[in-house]
């Protein structure tokens, strides 16, 4: 199956994180890339500059489809009345989500789809760092900046196989399919269920849903690999067709922690020192096992690139440490993540006091009805916060949220409750740190506090 070759190519939301690094992997290509957004951050701004492809001015200006691209990629940041994207329609252009354009581009190659509530960055960072690390050629589709690779996109005509984050979030203001449904997988995974994004999927009903259709996407011959400690995973993989599809499930790798490391437990390679920890990292691994042995990886080889993987960015990141203490963030917003990371930290260092703090940020985090979700989510820290900037819910036009509101929803009378950043701050400068370990967890900026700052001034 031929892919479609273009030769010009207009982005409608150029700056949003993963359309940059899109526009970016065209531009290597040797591709004209023009596009348009109403607002550009770093570093999005910064690197689209420095290849020569920011746009002369922020807005939308459809007199730039004059030029008739051979296609325009569509960002879920655009609205669907969009004036460029009137523009294309009228002109006949056709035009793509960034789900629908990657699946375009690797109609040829081998397609491994790696979806879940949780995890899916991980897993998929650790399946590339593998492959990079045996030399493989392969193309990737990554929603995080991960060591060792300069793009979160890569698009070539040779790699036999593509690597992709499989976001169940919609694809686009006009479809709104989730975006895993539109690369039709060959391997698929789905590493957990845990409702989210209330405001597309207003019940865990119609969310898990989802992940039953992408789970019976799974073609023939095909293989889907899931976590099989999921109850509501079980739901969707439960085996229909073994005949004609390979189901794999897998587990918490064996292991011990030793010293705050994590050794894993190996048949053939022995036990083998990682940088990784927390269960639902060593679910992580076996799940990226499971697709690296489809991919033809012997075991020596992926335990012996394990040992160098660092973990993907803000995927607890550390931040800093000393003798007693150690700061990490992670980009955990979600209920199930954000117990799942509190309880990795508390058990890797279960004889140190344990301070985690959570920024409200998202839409689903922010509504009421969704907050009980929360419930036991920050029972492992021994001071458990919850940060909150009312600037965002009045953004948001949603309903203030009372301290007494998030304690019942967390069930937890214990928790510290902030909506301003600089008392938040000088809260933990001011805590004694001694035999102490820090956790900020967000999707936000905590309202801009300086985190290198904030690391420096506590250790």
């Amino acid at each position: 199956m031929e892919r479609t070759e273009f030769k010009h190519i207009h982005l409608i939301a150029i700056g949003g994180s993963i359309m940059h690094n899109l526009a970016l992997a065209l531009h290597d290509q040797g591709i004209t890339v023009t596009g348009s957004d109403d607002e550009i951050f770093e570093p999005a701004k910064s690197r689209l500059a420095a290849a020569g492809i920011l746009p002369g001015q922020e807005g939308w200006y459809p007199e730039k489809l004059d030029t008739r691209p051979d296609a325009v990629i569509l960002g879920m940041h655009a609205r669907p009345d969009n004036p460029e994207l009137q523009r294309a329609r009228e002109a006949g252009i056709p035009v793509y989500s960034f789900p629908e354009f990657i699946y375009e581009q690797s109609k040829h190659k081998q397609r491994i789809v790696i979806g879940g509530s949780h995890g899916k960055t991980s897993i998929t960072s650790i399946i590339m760092h593998v492959l990079q690390h045996c030399g493989r050629l392969f193309d990737y589709a990554v929603g995080a900046q991960l060591e060792g690779f300069d793009r979160m996109v890569k698009l070539t005509e040779d790699a036999p196989i593509i690597i992709i984050e499989g976001d169940e979030y919609l694809s686009d203001p006009i479809k709104r399919i989730p975006k895993f449904h539109l690369y039709h997988h060959h391997i698929g995974v789905i590493s957990g269920i845990s409702w989210d994004h209330i405001n597309v999927f207003p019940t865990p009903e119609i969310y898990r849903e989802q992940f039953r259709i992408f789970a019976e996407m799974t073609p023939k011959a095909g293989t889907l690999i899931y976590n099989q400690d999921d109850e509501q995973v079980l739901l969707v993989a439960v085996p229909r067709n073994p005949a004609d599809i390979a189901y794999t499930g897998y587990s918490v790798h064996p292991h011990s922690i030793q010293h705050g490391k994590t050794i894993l437990h190996t048949k053939k390679e022995g036990d083998v020192e990682i940088q990784l920890f927390g269960e639902h990292n060593l679910r992580n691994i076996s799940a990226a096992r499971e697709v690296t042995k489809k991919l033809g990886i012997k075991a020596h080889d992926f335990y012996q690139a394990l040992k160098t993987f660092k973990g993907a960015a803000k995927r607890l990141e550390k931040l800093g440490e000393n003798d007693s203490s150690v700061i990490y963030r992670d980009f955990a917003h979600a209920p199930s993540k954000v117990k799942a990371t509190t309880e990795a930290v508390k058990a890797q260092f279960p004889q140190r006091r344990l301070v985690a703090c959570i920024e409200l940020h998202t839409f689903s985090s922010l509504n009421k009805n969704f907050l009980p979700q929360y419930s036991g989510a920050l029972d492992k820290a021994d001071v458990p916060v919850v940060f909150f900037s009312p600037h965002t819910i009045a953004q948001k036009r949603m309903e203030m949220i009372s301290e007494e509101e998030l304690k019942t929803a967390f069930q937890n009378p214990r928790l510290q409750v902030f909506t301003d950043s600089a008392a938040l701050q000088q809260y933990l400068v001011d805590m004694n740190w001694q035999n102490t370990n820090l956790l900020l967890m967000s999707s936000g900026t905590y309202d801009k506090i300086d985190l290198e700052a904030l690391t420096k001034a506590v250790l």
